[in-house]
């Protein structure tokens, strides 16, 4: 895609971890040339501030409160993915009829379908995977059936390349707890059952950090690692003040976060790299 006339939706879903890392994605292509739109609900929106990419809602049927205002996770998905499917495709024609096409839409690796969409329009489609390489590779071999789901309680191990076997409790709560968290993760396994349609699949990881598991994955899709997604500030340098993530649907609490610093400046020299892993 030519950058000076490329503009890209980058969709998230609208929780704090998956908002966060989206929104820096969003900030790397506008520092590239290219017009980056984050699209995320109408209840989200207004908790998302960045001077260099554009934010826009779209619905996910409950504007007013959200998740909270559905009455099951299934009704929010459901609500969700038919809300979200027409309003999304709304805010593409909205940009074509303004002089902006949309050319390409990265899109959260739990809304599926985002991609239905793009084909729909003719238009690019990248899932964005805002997990490890590791947690990544675990669900790709239960989709593959290489690993056997769900796991037996303290029986069974999982083992992945470049890592020790890990036990129940080191697994994520979709995995480790399935049966309180069914809808998340059909969703899950149903863009993993098909990764290839997509253009590109982007990791939030780096290959130096899960070498031997992005090599696992890697010729399975159009895999590119893109992580860490922070800061530019935290990272290297490359985008003039980019020290915030952005996004907080929460109030911060001052305080704590002054008790939070006070303790780390308290570590003993010896807890350097300590200090440096915290403070990243």
């Amino acid at each position: 895609m030519d950058n000076q006339k490329s503009h890209v939706i980058v969709l998230s879903y609208p929780a704090q971890g998956h908002i966060n890392p989206l929104l820096q994605f969003a900030k790397r292509l506008a520092s590239k040339g290219l017009k980056a739109t984050l699209a995320t609900t109408c209840y989200t929106v207004n908790s998302v501030d960045s001077p260099t990419v554009g934010v826009e809602p779209i619905s996910d049927g409950f504007d007013e409160g959200g998740f909270k205002q559905a009455s099951s996770l299934d009704a929010y998905l459901d609500s969700f993915k038919t809300v979200g499917s027409r309003t999304l495709t709304e805010l593409i024609f909205k940009f074509k009829a303004s002089g902006s096409p949309v050319n390409c839409i990265v899109y959260d690796s739990m809304l599926p379908w985002a991609l239905d969409v793009a084909r729909d329009l003719g238009i690019y489609a990248a899932v964005f995977m805002t997990t490890s390489a590791s947690v990544c590779s675990m669900y790709w071999q239960i989709d593959l059936g290489l690993l056997s789901f769900p796991l037996k309680q303290q029986t069974e191990t999982v083992s992945l390349p470049g890592l020790p076997p890990l036990g129940l409790c080191d697994l994520p709560s979709f995995l480790a707890e399935p049966a309180s968290q069914t809808a998340y993760l059909e969703a899950i396994m149903e863009k993993f059952h098909s990764l290839n349609e997509d253009d590109w699949v982007f990791c939030n990881s780096f290959e130096d950090l899960e070498i031997e598991l992005v090599k696992s994955m890697r010729g399975k899709w159009p895999l590119v690692t893109v992580g860490p997604m922070v800061p530019s500030a935290y990272l290297d340098q490359q985008i003039d003040g980019d020290r915030s993530y952005g996004a907080s649907l929460w109030k911060p609490k001052s305080s704590q976060c002054f008790a939070f610093e006070s303790q780390q400046q308290a570590l003993p020299m010896g807890c350097e790299g300590v200090r440096k892993q915290v403070t990243y």
